[in-house]
């Protein structure tokens, strides 16, 4: 499995992916799930991919191909939208050579993406592309994409990111996102690839390759698991046992009762009476 990540922001976009792949528990892999495509002054496009491995792999290997009559490459495309509409004709080509081999062996055609980057003078964009070779594009309400394992990390980045978050404050909401996938999900792994690109500079502004020896990368872990038990400490208790506090979990203005199954009256005579237990403890005990 792997987990993903990637923010389209005013001033930049932000990459973050695992290098996790695994077929089982004793069958664990590195596999690098971003590719950078880059043209100094021209293009910066990158790509992550999630799920079959052999199938993403095979979409890569299409995307080196030039399709259609005009020879069309992610090189060429004149701006973002036509590369990704390029990557979801290489999906489907792959989908109709392969798709029906994996079939016959059970095996479903899974695979996602994440692509963003930028064209000329053309805006920072970031799409997610999914089997069907489909695509959407990360807007203002929601300016980030995430795939794989994609549940543990997505609370942090509901919470922080919006358009207008600063690209550092953004990288690190992503690793923060991943080391929260990491602690929950053994199919997330080390090393991660973070990748950040300033708008409108052609080129890869930083990249770094994290392993479990990075020292930022361990300070990011270690204090965010601090200060959420310092934060979760600082919360008070809940108050049960006075309504009329205006905290209080229990408030007096609604009726507080669970839903209850009532007793089957029906029988009475198979339900044991209360007081003959009590008269007898040693009953039906065994010796």
């Amino acid at each position: 499995m792997t987990y993903c990540v990637a923010a389209r922001l005013d001033s930049g976009l932000v990459f973050l992916s695992d290098s996790r792949t695994n077929a089982g528990v004793d069958q664990i892999s590195v596999f690098r799930k971003m590719t950078v495509f880059e043209r100094p002054g021209d293009r910066v496009m990158v790509l992550m991919t999630s799920g079959n491995l052999a199938v993403s792999q095979a979409v890569l290997n299409a995307l080196t191909r030039p399709q259609g009559d005009g020879g069309e490459t992610i090189w060429n495309a004149p701006d973002m939208f036509e590369a990704t509409r390029l990557i979801g004709a290489a999906v489907r080509e792959v989908y109709r050579s392969e798709a029906h081999a994996l079939h016959e062996q059970g095996v479903d055609f899974n695979v996602s993406m994440i692509f963003g980057g930028q064209i000329g003078t053309e805006r920072c964009r970031l799409f997610q592309i999914y089997s069907a070779g489909n695509f959407i594009e990360a807007g203002q309400e929601c300016p980030y994409f995430q795939i794989g394992e994609a549940k543990y990390g997505k609370p942090i980045l509901d919470r922080v990111l919006r358009p207008d978050t600063s690209l550092d404050e953004a990288a690190k909401c992503a690793l923060i996102s991943m080391d929260s996938t990491l602690r929950s999900n053994i199919s997330v792994g080390l090393p991660l690839d973070l990748l950040v690109y300033d708008c409108n500079a052609l080129r890869v502004t930083h990249f770094a390759s994290i392993d479990e020896h990075n020292e930022y990368f361990r300070m990011i872990r270690g204090t965010w698991g601090e200060r959420l038990r310092q934060v979760f400490a600082e919360i008070p208790d809940p108050l049960w046992t006075n309504p009329d506090a205006p905290d209080s979990l229990v408030p007096p203005n609604r009726v507080h009762q669970p839903l209850r199954v009532e007793p089957d009256m029906a029988s009475p005579a198979s339900y044991p009476a209360p007081q003959a237990l009590a008269e007898d403890p040693g009953k039906d005990q065994p010796n």
